[in-house]
């Protein structure tokens, strides 16, 4: 993967973080965040699985968070630190909570990564445990995260689906 896509990563984790906030405390914090960029960089990665295609985000630009706020019902607009939501993806942010509200998703689509030898660990998404939930029970919940989630699920369905004939 690119290091390229860094600015989307962290802008897409923070919204994560930001929408669907973890339990109270840093050990919570850290395993949330944790698990919102493992989501996060597997998506971009789906998303922007070659150099010319981050070069081309960073020409054209990831959208911004708008929609995404929009549908969370956040209110940025005197939010004086909201350049960040500019680098939001939205499609790489509704991947995301596809994969994480769905572990078995995250590991499938964490195996087309590994057979093309980009993949690092995601242990934390795709085998999630007690101490994740407990850390993240919002950015876990299927039904907070499914207006996110629907945005762009088919696409990403699709291009599974699609990778796994090409492999088969």
């Amino acid at each position: 993967m690119s290091a390229d896509l860094a600015p989307v990563i962290a802008a897409g984790t923070r919204w994560l973080l930001t929408a669907f906030p973890p339990a109270p405390g840093a050990f919570s914090q850290a395993l949330a965040e944790a698990q919102a960029r493992q989501a996060v960089t597997l998506a971009a990665a789906l998303r922007y699985p070659t150099l010319m295609d981050a070069e081309l985000l960073h020409l054209l630009g990831p959208g911004g968070s708008a929609r995404l706020d929009w549908l969370t019902g956040a209110d940025h607009r005197h939010d004086a630190d909201a350049g960040w939501r500019t680098w939001v993806d939205e499609t790489v942010v509704s991947w995301a909570a596809c994969l994480l509200a769905a572990p078995a998703l995250a590991a499938d689509a964490h195996h087309h990564l590994v057979d093309r030898g980009q993949a690092g660990e995601l242990t934390r998404l795709t085998r999630p445990g007690d101490h994740e939930h407990d850390a993240a029970p919002l950015l876990r919940h299927p039904d907070l995260l499914e207006p996110i989630a629907t945005l762009h699920r088919a696409l990403l369905l699709d291009l599974l689906d699609n990778e796994n004939a090409a492999l088969g």
